[in-house]
């Protein structure tokens, strides 16, 4: 009798060991659409959850527009854009994460502690024991989230940045308990994705938050002591330092609502007056202008999101050497 040759094949469980074939995304806004295609252009099957089936449309909706987007410019092809689109779904039915190799979670940030850890929780019951859950949130402790888990040794941070197509690296940082084996799954999986990962302590902001936020902070104390114009200011730091956006624009590029949350959570962590939102990023925030996301912030935005002016009331500065 002929035997099967997948009786002499390796165990499906082997074959896997350490890779990441399948990833679950946790929240699918501006960041999470970003992830899923970097993800899914890699060759890696997506699922993203969110919170309702109007929510699931709208996100497959933006990435398509950001397929599109690219093609355009020449970057994919019509088949290129199916394929990648083939391998991501989205549900709202956590349990269509039970298979995933590695769970990623990318919630909007100003959702608090609890909230998260109570998701963290969630998770554990639908994936397997030795499936990392990564949180890309950057203010908070990823051992505060893996708090109330039953395996917190799976919790790790996975901070992509605001732009995660453009920014080549992304920040690793393991809590307290974290494993080495769910450190270096996170790592193998960054460079899947063409990711350097570099791993850091953990420390509310890590390193990228803290030194962008204080950065963009001064910025915006040079502007309100009429030093130099907003446009000045981020010419001055691109084309002196090579920045590829400037203090002001990156801030609105971000959103300065993350901003003013990210400095709020560090100013009540640290309690230093460096990361103390300017006035002036809480004035725009007040009125609603956000950045790009709302078609002002620094800069006046056409709704393709290129630069076309000033906005009036971020250049409407009192100098305090006028006092």
């Amino acid at each position: 009798m002929s035997e099967s040759l997948e009786k002499f094949a390796l165990n499906k469980k082997i074959a896997k060991q350490g890779l990441v074939h399948k990833v679950g995304l946790i929240g699918c806004g501006e960041v999470g659409q970003e992830v899923a295609r970097i993800v899914s252009q890699a060759g890696i099957e997506l699922v993203f959850i969110e919170i309702n089936e109007q929510r699931v449309v709208e996100a497959d909706r933006l990435i398509q527009l950001q397929l599109d987007e690219m093609i355009n410019h020449w970057g994919l092809t019509q088949g290129d854009k199916r394929v990648i689109l083939s391998r991501i779904k989205g549900t709202t039915d956590y349990n269509s994460i039970r298979n995933c190799d590695l769970i990623i979670e990318t919630i909007s940030s100003d959702n608090p502690l609890h909230d998260r850890i109570e998701l963290f929780r969630l998770i554990e019951d639908y994936v397997s024991p030795e499936t990392p859950i990564t949180s890309s949130v950057s203010t908070l402790m990823i051992t505060d989230i893996a708090a109330g888990m039953k395996f917190p040794e799976r919790a790790i941070a996975l901070n992509f940045f605001a732009s995660p197509s453009s920014v080549r690296i992304v920040e690793v940082v393991c809590g307290l308990q974290t494993s080495k084996r769910s450190h270096e799954l996170v790592c193998r999986f960054a460079k899947m994705i063409g990711k350097e990962p570099i791993t850091v302590n953990e420390s509310p902001g890590s390193i990228s938050t803290r030194l962008i936020v204080t950065l963009i902070n001064e910025a915006c104390n040079t502007l309100v002591e009429g030093v130099a114009s907003v446009e000045n200011i981020d010419k001055i730091m691109k084309l002196g330092f090579g920045m590829q956006h400037g203090p002001l624009e990156l801030a609105d590029r971000i959103g300065l609502d993350k901003i003013l949350r990210y400095m709020d959570h560090l100013f009540a962590e640290f309690g230093f007056n460096k990361f103390k939102a300017s006035p002036l990023v809480k004035r725009l925030v007040r009125a609603g202008h956000l950045g790009i996301r709302t078609g002002k912030g620094f800069y006046v935005y056409d709704r393709n999101g290129y630069k076309t002016g000033m906005n009036v009331l971020s250049t409407q500065i009192v100098s305090r050497q006028d006092h």
